[in-house]
């Protein structure tokens, strides 16, 4: 592997969650936060316009726990769009999403601690260290800051950037920002998560040890919804479920 150490997968196969540790779902006091699904994340009929354009035109789109589903297409057939409609991030013009059988609307609080999204951009803070950036997608979910300090720890080595904590993300490579942002969607341990493009950074080994990564999440126990918006076959391959959009549309697989 070209960057950061080795990442050790291991000790996530079955449990699903952080190294060395069973499963873990913080309890919410309210709303749905922090529990494992027990139902679908649900697109239904969804349109989309920008600039009198429409990017997505009806697209029904559907995710269960433990089933991975793979959104593929060419470049502009509406995969982010999809996949940022899907997490919470944009309000379609019609149609709408489902998360467990309630309405997502996006911007909601709620929302964004229970609907884990990474993109292609990472959205990370460049003159914040990679723990620092772990540690903001923690604080919502109101926990102690030892178990803030802990869960980053935990994910940081997870993504095998346990020696880079300390490092700014801006000195970082394209790569290595790329896993962070991976960790600091893991680490609450959201029970779906949503990822633009999460191997094209990658080296090959690497590629394949994040994908083990994420496909083990959504496996275990509990079991939990990942979608992956994907130009790469072999990632799309070892997902359960696919959406290939054509021009906006679902096309055939």
């Amino acid at each position: 592997m070209s960057e950061g150490q080795p990442l050790d997968l291991g000790t996530m196969r079955v449990a699903g969650g952080l190294p060395g540790e069973a499963p873990q779902v913080p309890e919410a006091e309210s709303g749905w936060a922090g529990r494992a699904p027990g139902g679908s994340l649900d697109g239904e009929g969804l349109v989309v316009r920008r600039g009198g354009v429409e990017i997505l035109r009806g697209v029904d789109a559907h995710a269960l726990p433990g089933r991975p589903l793979a959104l593929t297409g060419p470049s502009g057939s509406g995969k982010s769009t999809l996949l940022a409609v899907l997490g919470g991030l944009l309000a379609p013009d019609a149609g709408q999403v489902l998360f467990e059988g309630r309405r997502v609307v996006a911007g909601d609080p709620d929302v964004r601690r229970d609907l884990g999204v990474v993109l292609q951009g990472y959205g990370l803070v460049g003159l914040l260290t990679a723990r620092e950036n772990v540690e903001i997608g923690l604080r919502v979910q109101g926990l102690a800051p030892e178990q803030i300090a802990d869960d980053a720890e935990r994910a940081l080595h997870l993504v095998g950037l346990g020696d880079r904590g300390d490092h700014l993300v801006e000195d970082l490579s394209g790569g290595q920002q790329q896993r962070v942002a991976l960790a600091r969607v893991l680490a609450p341990r959201p029970p779906a998560v949503l990822a633009d493009e999460p191997t094209a950074e990658l080296d090959h080994e690497t590629r394949d040890a994040v994908l083990g990564l994420l496909l083990d999440y959504a496996t275990g126990s509990p079991e939990r919804i990942l979608i992956i918006a994907t130009h790469d076959p072999d990632v799309a391959a070892r997902c359960a479920d696919h959406v290939r959009l054509l021009d906006g549309r679902v096309g055939p697989s």
